[in-house]
């Protein structure tokens, strides 16, 4: 069940929400969950959320205020200074400090809302606020941790050194446990008002990036997945810690004991189609992406730069922004449409290099997200990363799937080579050979625009 959530940005380059928010959006979709089935015999619930976000509270659990979120990029001279601090913090975290992370979101508050930062108590990522709702206890797991720029990766646990950098202790940071393991027991009068037994069992959880693989399947060295939502995530799991933080690939525990993975992100990739769809008046998404198939993709079309909110992989740009390159009086919204989907898969081409550049070895690469319900971005992606591309039924709900395969696995204690598969296949998209030639030229001009433009963000 989904409830839909609003997202503030009050300035240029902020972006929050109010947690108090997700609170209510979790009980409406549980209340819309008892109306289609009996949740009577739920046993175990796992958790998953976007990940970064700095969520404040008091002594009194109150929240503070709104919650920073992934991609807000106020804090790009925190960044800076978080690693004059630590001038070991990439070895640490084994991550470039970006603004998106939640360290540096800390460093901000602390500079120019000295009164907010003195009465906070705890810190939570915006899943664990949830679970501080459902259980009274402040518990987080591996995989979302490891996205605060606070925790040493190699060793899964909290890096002293990074906290004190941010005027913090680990007084301020919830309890560790893995992401399989059990994180809390839900509490009794949320039971009764869920319609739930006593005693189920909350899982650690993950970041909606590791909790999306351990839905598909990319659990073992060398499986990769391409998530197409708000943002655009190229995630391949490993055996071990690989970090390439100059090339701002991330390198983040998985939600599974001993394991890693690497990850590159952009920021923009299907609200990139979004956003197109509405600027240029079509019905809907789905509407425009049948256009742009009718047009068909061997014509020109301008080139669009997707960073409408700013970049991580490879850039590492808050300021980088979006834009439309080689329109003239014969570019109508088709070309827009198409240009924006190869914009985003030649962003995405950008991370993949990055990533094998770091030693990623990508054996076989799934598709999940919204954008996993178009074939024709799957033909235009496949063309671009030279890398053929499966497609899974439900694709779109990994995250949540993995998040329920969690909670199964806190609950029986089963092995995660077992459950963990991939969900059944919807077939497998390969590169286009007319397509790829051509994208070998268009993803070259678009680097290149991208280096002529960078010096004129701001």
């Amino acid at each position: 069940a989904n409830a839909a959530l609003d997202v503030d940005r009050p300035h240029a380059l902020w972006s929050e929400q109010d947690p108090r928010a997700w609170w209510d959006a979790v009980n409406a979709a549980v209340s819309r969950l008892r109306e289609a089935c009996d949740l009577g015999a739920v046993r175990g619930i796992g958790l998953s959320g976007q990940m970064h976000g700095a969520t404040l509270l008091n002594g009194s659990d109150k929240v503070l205020r709104p919650a920073i979120l992934w991609n807000d990029g106020r804090s790009a001279a925190e960044c800076l200074e978080l690693e004059r601090r630590v001038p070991a913090s990439r070895t640490i975290t084994g991550n470039l400090a970006m603004p998106g992370f939640t360290a540096p979101k800390l460093l901000w508050v602390k500079k120019h809302e000295p009164d907010v930062f003195k009465d906070i108590a705890r810190v939570l990522l915006p899943k664990d606020y949830v679970r501080l709702r459902m259980s009274g206890e402040a518990v987080s797991d591996m995989s979302d941790s490891a996205g605060t720029l606070w925790m040493d990766v190699a060793a899964r646990d909290w890096s002293d050194d990074m906290l004190a950098a941010t005027g913090l202790t680990r007084d301020h940071m919830p309890r560790l446990v893995e992401g399989s393991d059990a994180g809390g027991v839900l509490r009794p009068e949320i039971a009764r008002d869920w319609g739930m037994p006593d005693n189920v069992v909350i899982a650690g959880g993950a970041g909606d990036n590791a909790a999306g693989a351990v839905g598909i399947g990319a659990v073992s060295p060398g499986r990769a997945f391409l998530s197409l939502g708000t943002s655009g995530v190229y995630f391949v799991a490993g055996e071990r810690y690989a970090p390439n933080p100059e090339q701002a690939v991330h390198a983040f525990c998985h939600c599974l004991p001993q394991t890693w993975h690497q990850m590159s992100v952009i920021l923009s990739a299907a609200s990139c189609l979004s956003w197109v769809t509405k600027l240029t008046g079509a019905k809907d998404e789905a509407a425009l992406l049948g256009e742009i198939e009718a047009a068909g993709l061997h014509g020109d079309a301008p080139v669009f730069l997707p960073y409408l909110s700013g970049e991580r992989t490879p850039h590492n740009n808050p300021q980088a922004q979006g834009v439309f390159f080689g329109m003239t009086h014969e570019t109508n919204r088709a070309a827009m449409g198409r240009a924006v989907l190869e914009g985003v898969a030649f962003a995405i081409t950008d991370g993949q290099d990055a990533l094998i550049a770091a030693g990623a070895a990508i054996d076989t690469v799934s598709v999940i997200g919204g954008g996993a319900r178009s074939r024709l971005w799957g033909r235009i992606l496949a063309s671009a990363l030279q890398q053929p591309l499966s497609f899974h039924v439900g694709g779109e709900n990994g995250p949540a799937f993995g998040a329920a395969r969690l909670a199964r696995l806190a609950v029986t204690g089963e092995s995660p080579a077992d459950i963990c598969t991939p969900p059944q296949a919807d077939g497998v998209v390969e590169p286009d050979p007319l397509l790829v030639d051509l994208y070998a030229e268009r993803l070259a001009r678009f680097r290149r625009l991208y280096g002529a433009l960078e010096q004129e963000f701001s």
